[in-house]
């Protein structure tokens, strides 16, 4: 069985900053991390790797920097790690990402498995998982919570949304997005360490390297940009009122949206 599981560089949220005039991130001296959601997808796929055997592959588009965290997937248990990384791929929204993703992972086949986290703490889109599935036209569930690999090459997976799981059964090869507040991902190990930096090698891969067509990498592939980033904008304090009734209670709400011309 092979596990390919994407990986992303992100920096750390919670010690971003907005520059107030140009709208854009402050990233110089914003520590850089493994993305938490792929944090957790890897953590499903190297529990794939302790059950059945499977090799876990890691992949990743970025500078070079990002080869921190493939040796960080390595130190906790993966067995190869690539970084697609090439200004030909700078630049690029959801959708060229998914492209460049989708090309490099037609070069890995035969596999089993492809595992991403839900979205991105950067951008919070959680559109590049689907997205590549549907470039390399494989099934896909989201919001993914466990797993179960079957022998007749199908998996049990259960699929969490809001306020209820559903268990589907799915052919491989398929395309998984798993939430990252439904798993806790292993350490690494001192061993884990030590092997990572001494023992592995991060392949890197341009542009070149891929199954793809340039046409739809980086800037000139993106059919969105981000315009402006800002901050989330507090709120003024509410009112609390005790003790009402549910039709008192629905007077004050009408009254409320009157008051400021919503209705």
């Amino acid at each position: 069985m092979r596990v390919i599981c994407c990986l992303k560089q992100v920096p750390d949220t919670t010690e971003i900053k907005i520059d107030p005039v140009k709208g854009t991130l402050i990233r110089e001296g914003v520590p850089s991390i493994m993305n938490p959601d792929d944090k957790a997808g890897l953590e499903v796929a190297l529990q794939l790797k302790d059950k059945y055997g499977a090799e876990v592959v890691v992949l990743s588009m970025g500078p070079m920097q990002a080869t921190e965290i493939i040796r960080e997937a390595f130190a906790m248990g993966a067995d190869r790690g690539i970084l697609l990384s090439d200004f030909k791929f700078a630049g690029a929204d959801t959708l060229a990402t998914s492209s460049a993703l989708a090309g490099a992972i037609r070069k890995l086949e035969p596999y089993d498995i492809i595992i991403m986290g839900r979205q991105a703490i950067d951008g919070d889109t959680a559109q590049v998982g689907p997205e590549t599935a549907e470039l390399l036209d494989l099934p896909q569930v989201s919001y993914v919570k466990s797993l179960e690999y079957k022998e007749d090459g199908t998996c049990l997976v259960t699929r969490k949304v809001e306020d209820r799981s559903y268990v589907l059964r799915v052919k491989t090869p398929v395309v998984l997005t798993v939430l990252g507040e439904e798993v806790e991902p292993r350490y690494m190990s001192v061993a884990g360490i030590l092997k990572a930096f001494r023992e592995m090698e991060v392949e890197i891969w341009s542009a070149d390297k891929i199954d793809v067509d340039v046409t739809t990498l980086g800037l000139k592939g993106s059919p969105t940009q981000v315009k402006q980033s800002f901050g989330k904008q507090l709120k003024a304090a509410g009112h609390t009122y005790d003790n009402v009734s549910a039709a008192e209670g629905a007077k004050l709400i009408l009254e409320a949206l009157i008051d400021k011309n919503l209705l």
